[in-house]
């Protein structure tokens, strides 16, 4: 099985140039649970090659409701093991690198993140999230954020904005007054957020509930799949089309050029940078 012929529906949409640069893209995504493991499967079944995925966490019973690694079967088991042998299943000529580890201040150095072209945020510990998302600004990559997917119910709420920008999400706004007090990220950075909030009605079911977390939280909210998968795909959906974006700009880049040229306004001879 060629790689052609598991992705023949997306090239016949995207076209082939599109296609060969989302197998060449490195990309890493921290946190594997209701919203990043949806986003590493979206990733994995539109081209993309070489994904590193981390989490520290196992499968708990109260992860089934809305986690793709969450079945009565692996409960116990690393996230990111479960995982990465579902994505190769998908396409075993994936490079999946599955890291059982938690991203903080003082691990941050050997995710070497400099070496990917994007960096998706799918945590929700809050300085660590600070961390990694000022950290991942100083680099070159393309970095995409996760905001709070919990007490939503309505995934036709869910939208996309810049960091800044986002309001009505209380992680959202727990970070910018972290980041206030101390240092800001240095690029724009893409996020997916939802201005809904409910309430937790059933607040003596599984609110206490031991979800084998890599931190502790002082709360835990509800949330479904309809929203958190929706956020993960949306994820992965605006990496694909950030590099789809870009294959179509350096091909207009050249159409005007090649006019340019024909109509006797550039030389032939001239060099092109992309």
């Amino acid at each position: 099985m060629e790689y052609n012929e598991l992705f023949a529906r997306t090239e016949l949409l995207i076209g082939s140039e599109a296609m060969q640069q989302i197998a060449l893209k490195k990309v890493i995504l921290f946190g594997v649970g209701g919203v990043g493991s949806w986003c590493a499967e979206g990733l994995i079944r539109s081209g993309i090659m070489n994904l590193t995925i981390v989490d520290s966490d196992r499968v708990a019973v109260a992860n089934i409701n809305r986690q793709l690694p969450a079945t009565t079967t692996t409960i116990g088991k690393l996230k990111v093991d479960v995982l990465k042998k579902r994505l190769l299943e998908i396409n075993p000529t994936a490079v999946i690198t599955a890291i059982p580890e938690i991203y903080d201040s003082e691990s941050s150095c050997s995710f070497h993140l400099e070496e990917f072209d994007y960096i998706i945020d799918a945590i929700d510990s809050l300085s660590n999230k600070v961390h990694l998302l000022v950290t991942a600004s100083k680099t070159d990559a393309v970095t995409f954020s996760s905001m709070g997917a919990g007490l939503k119910l309505d995934p036709q709420k869910i939208r996309v904005t810049e960091f800044w920008k986002v309001r009505g999400c209380k992680l959202g706004a727990a970070l910018r007054e972290k980041m206030k007090k101390g240092e800001k990220p240095a690029k724009p950075i893409i996020c997916v957020y939802s201005e809904e909030i409910q309430k937790n009605r059933g607040e003596n079911a599984l609110i206490n509930a031991d979800e084998n977390g890599s931190f502790r939280k002082a709360r835990i909210n509800g949330t479904m799949v309809q929203v958190t998968a929706v956020f993960g795909f949306t994820l992965s959906g605006l990496v694909i089309q950030d590099i789809i974006d870009k294959v179509n700009s350096k091909s207009a880049s050249f159409d005007f050029i090649e006019t340019e040229v024909a109509n006797g306004h550039l030389e032939n001879s001239l060099t092109v940078t992309p």
